[in-house]
């Protein structure tokens, strides 16, 4: 017991953190996406605001924390998708408001008490299905007919069905009537609902600064709110359905709304643009998407955390020990630290700068959500719930500072030490003058060996060209290529030759292939083909073998001419270069 008790103080004393609280009893189920920091009441005190799952989708609540107990709860209709805290106007007290995102509807508190109630504008119905619940309202067919028409509208149309008729596909024959009777006076409606949310400074970048609320819907767009009076001042479609949001300026002046969809990629919008401008494909689905600095940091459920600039470009990957829970970005503004929060399935926290592991914070519980920001009058507190409704608190100390040896970026610590470069002799400086007094005349000296080289080497291959002694053609008519394989240790080897027409689109006829060797070093079995016709664009292969017949361990040149039928001069001719035979050798 003893040992164990030093071996905790230990750790305790290694850790950069301090345990401020622990309730495995507190009943909170939730997500990073509901929990938030905020100075409710103007006093300085920060409280945390937490939208309760509650337990099997029942007794959803709207929880405050203060300190380490339960300030104030508010019931909650439905499930929440998303809780931001946010200030609505410049009136004094400056208090902010906090947003809940549930179903189609965002509700918001003012002083924790219900202050408006923000409905998504509703979608199109599908003029099929209107028609067909229409002849369903005058009895014109039955349901069974009913069932059979909204299940093709289902399959074919690009708008999907209300809700309304996908419970009644749900229904069982027998309750299909009653359903139908139930509700064919009522008008179709078809409403989507929230899958996340964050919010963006309308114009100026201060902390206390009004905001607007940015939504993502089940309908794969993204809505900006006017803060006071909750109309839509932007819209912007996407792809896929948003689950991930990163907010980054401010409305009036310029934005940038990164998103990451069900689809497995990331998008990101930017001020007046009503489609994505760039596109960011993962290699799975996104877990948690975080800003930090200019770059982009997503989780993916393949256990990896990956990096990219705003552009798109893939920076780095990093491969996690287990499964990605949540995360969140840990942010000191005392020193200007930034990091991102990963909360593991094997009930470890691991904080990364980059691609670099700074921390690793061991839990009680898997971790399900993570806040880091200020609590009460602690600039530096990180916040997690757990899987079974625990709550943990814990405070970063002023002393904990993250080593630079984990943080360091770019090239190794070791290329910044100075080299001890000897001093100038006097031959470098005699050098150094000759070139500066003589520069014209070096330059035109090496100007002159370059212009010889390069007709030298102009020359020699339109000789070779016109000789037709290298493996690419030089008419236009007849666009070949060619090159050759072998294989074996001897005494045969394999021969293949790899052909291909690099035309357009016009086919080789009537080509010949002929093989010119020493018959008394090597002996072929086949030294003469006709070619296939030469489809554009694809390789052929021909094979032959080739024996050795010396035993003196000597090589030869073996070539190879391509002809067209009826003519001696080859449009393609290539040295191959045999090995020396390994098996007469060593024989």
């Amino acid at each position: 017991m003893a040992a164990g008790s030093s071996s905790s103080e230990s750790n305790e004393a290694n850790s950069k953190w301090l345990d401020a609280h622990y309730d495995p009893m507190a009943n909170l189920y939730t997500f990073s996406s509901c929990i938030s920091l905020a100075d409710l009441h103007g006093d300085g005190e920060y409280k945390l605001v937490v939208g309760d799952l509650g337990m099997a989708g029942h007794t959803m609540r709207l929880k405050v924390y203060r300190g380490t107990g339960l300030a104030s709860e508010s019931t909650l209709l439905d499930l929440p998708a998303a809780v931001a805290t946010f200030l609505m106007d410049q009136n004094e007290p400056r208090t902010p408001a906090v947003a809940v995102a549930s179903g189609p509807f965002v509700y918001v508190y003012k002083n924790l008490r219900p202050y408006f109630k923000f409905t998504l504008p509703p979608l199109d119905a599908n003029p099929l299905e209107q028609d067909v619940w229409e002849q369903a309202k005058e009895d014109m067919i039955d349901p069974l007919t009913l069932k059979e028409m909204l299940e093709g509208i289902r399959d074919k149309a690009e708008i999907p069905l209300s809700v309304r008729s996908l419970r009644f596909l749900a229904q069982d024959v027998p309750a299909m009537e009653n359903f139908v009777n139930l509700h064919k006076g009522q008008p179709i409606k078809r409403q989507t609902v929230i899958t996340c949310m964050s919010t963006l400074k309308k114009n100026m970048a201060d902390e206390d600064s009004v905001s607007c609320l940015v939504i993502g819907t089940e309908s794969a767009d993204v809505l900006i709110l006017d803060p006071e009076a909750f109309t839509i001042l932007a819209k912007m479609t996407l792809p896929s359905v948003p689950a991930f949001l990163d907010v980054l300026g401010q409305f009036d002046v310029e934005y940038r709304v990164t998103v990451a969809c069900r689809d497995g990629s990331i998008y990101i919008l930017r001020r007046d643009s009503k489609r994505p401008k760039y596109c960011i494909e993962l290699s799975a689905q996104p877990v948690g998407l975080v800003r930090v600095h200019k770059n982009i940091v997503a989780g993916c459920s393949d256990e990896t955390l990956q990096g990219y600039t705003q552009k798109g470009k893939k920076l780095w990957t990093v491969y996690l020990p287990a499964a990605l829970m949540t995360m969140s970005l840990l942010d000191q503004k005392s020193r200007g630290f930034q990091a991102v929060m990963v909360g593991l399935a094997n009930q470890e926290v691991h904080m990364y700068r980059d691609k670099n592991l700074v921390d690793v914070i061991h839990t009680q519980d898997v971790v399900t959500s993570i806040c880091f920001g200020r609590y009460g009058r602690e600039d530096n507190t990180l916040i997690m719930t757990t899987k079974g409704g625990g709550l943990i608190i814990k405070i970063l100390k002023r002393t904990a500072v993250f080593e630079e040896k984990d943080t360091s970026l770019g090239p190794p610590v070791a290329q910044s030490i100075r080299l001890s470069v000897p001093k100038k002799t006097r031959l470098y400086v005699d050098q150094t003058l000759r070139e500066r007094e003589n520069a014209v005349a070096m330059h035109r000296v090496f100007q002159m060996d370059l212009y010889r080289l390069r007709l030298m080497a102009a020359r020699a291959y339109v000789k070779a060209l016109e000789s037709s002694l290298a493996p690419v053609t030089s008419t236009l008519q007849e666009p070949l290529k060619m090159n050759a394989v072998v294989q074996g240790i001897g005494p045969t080897f394999k021969l293949t030759l790899h052909i291909q027409n690099t035309s357009a689109g016009r086919p080789s006829i009537n080509l010949l292939v002929s093989f010119l060797y020493d018959q008394g070093l090597y002996a072929m079995k086949r030294a003469f083909f006709k070619a296939p016709m030469l489809v554009p664009g694809l390789n052929y292969p021909i094979e032959t073998f080739v024996e050795c017949l010396s035993d003196k361990g000597i090589s030869d040149v073996i070539k190879v001419f391509v002809l067209r039928e009826g003519q001696s001069m080859p449009l393609l001719t290539a040295h191959i270069n045999m090995p020396v035979s390994e098996g007469l050798a060593a024989a």
